[in-house]
Formats: C-alpha cells, structure tokens, sequence
C-alpha cells in the first residue's frame, strides 16, 4: 500500500500589502515542492519587484524532521530580516513554503527593532491569508457499472471521501474517481457487495494531489 506523511502546505499563491512608517513591504508566498521551485519563485518575485530597495527570501522544504530551510538578510542589516521572518514561517507549521518579502524604503529608518517587527509581521500578514492544504497520495480508478448503480455508487464514493472527476454515459455508466490510497479499501469493499462481486474499481494513476484543508 502507498503511504506518504501528510503535512500543511499552501493551497495556491498568495500576497499582501503593509505600509509600515512609510516603507511598503510585499509578502509574496507560494507552495515549493522541492529547492529548484523555491529558487525559480524567489528569482521571479525578484524580478517582478527588481526597482525594490530589498527582496528579502526565505524558504521551508519538506516537514520535520527532514526539512530544508534557506534565508537571506538580502542587505538589511545582519540578522534584521531573514532570520526573524524564518522563525515566524516556522511556527506557522507549513511545510513546502517559500515567502519574498520585498521593501521599499519610504525615508524613514525603522531601526533593528523596527526591521524585526516588520519582516516578523509581513510573513504574518500573508500567512494569515493564506489557505491550507495538505499533500495527500491519491488513486485515480475507474469503474464500468450498469446504470441502476449509479446513485448508489455516487453514495458509496461520498461515503469513502472520494472525488467523482467524470460521468461518461454510453451502453453503460463510465466513472472516473479519485481516493486517497487508505480510503479506496472501503470503495472497492463497499463496491463489490453491492454488486455481488461483480464490479471492482481499476487504478489507473496514483500521484500526489493538493487537497484543501477542510473549514477553510
């Protein structure tokens, strides 16, 4: 049986906006799965923002406890900026993150204490807007069923949390599904006792998907 840790990470980009004594700061975060990605999205948020007085970077690959974390100064005054923003990251509890925030100086020096508190609130402001998800290993099956099972199977893919992806109607009922791999046992369970043994969902693809945590 495939198995794989499940941990939080983000559902999809996301960026927010702070004016702080007259500096604007631009948290930009997304989802990385491995450190190429998380350079790729930093050297594309540094070109997005190339004008700006900073592009500070900082990255979370993987989950404890085997984890890969990154972060720079970016020319803020030693340990002003990455480092404060990076331990803020870390107690949120994602995993396969990467944050830019970019500054632009607005004439007003904040002071160490004032960088700290503005890079430690930016990565707090778009984490408070970002929406979680978690990577789960999935099957894709299909299954081929008379149609006075289809509203029973529809009920049984719900029952197992399962995802119907397509509905094909010809001489009989074509579905399309998708399980995470310790709920496709109860499908295939449920599946061949009501159908008498006669039908059983076929695997088709099995790959890691990014599923919304649920209330958010």
């Amino acid at each position: 049986m495939v198995t794989a840790q499940r941990y939080p990470v983000p559902l999809k980009e996301t960026r927010v906006e702070l004016m702080i004594v007259n500096s604007r700061f631009i948290a930009s975060l997304a989802p990385v799965f491995n450190v190429e990605e998380a350079r790729a999205f930093i050297e594309r948020i540094r070109k997005e923002f190339a004008d700006a007085t900073h592009n500070v970077p900082l990255y979370r690959v993987g989950f404890e406890p085997s984890v890969i974390e990154h972060c720079s100064d970016a020319g803020e005054p030693a340990g002003t900026a990455g480092r404060p923003a990076l331990a803020v990251l870390r107690g949120s509890g994602l995993g396969d993150v990467a944050v830019v925030i970019t500054r632009y100086f607005g004439g007003t020096k904040l002071g160490t204490g004032g960088l700290v508190r503005a890079y430690s609130d930016s990565v707090r402001a778009v984490l408070a807007e970002t929406r979680r998800a978690e990577r789960v290993t999935c099957h894709t099956v299909m299954t081929v069923l008379p149609y006075r099972l289809l509203e029973r199977v529809r009920i049984l893919a719900a029952d197992a949390n399962g995802q119907i992806l397509d509905e094909s109607f010809g001489t009989d009922v074509t579905i399309t599904a998708r399980f995470a791999v310790e709920n496709l046992p109860a499908f295939q369970a449920a599946l061949r006792e009501w159908s008498n043994g006669e039908i059983q969902a076929e695997i088709i693809e099995t790959a890691e998907v990014l599923m919304p945590v649920q209330g958010q």
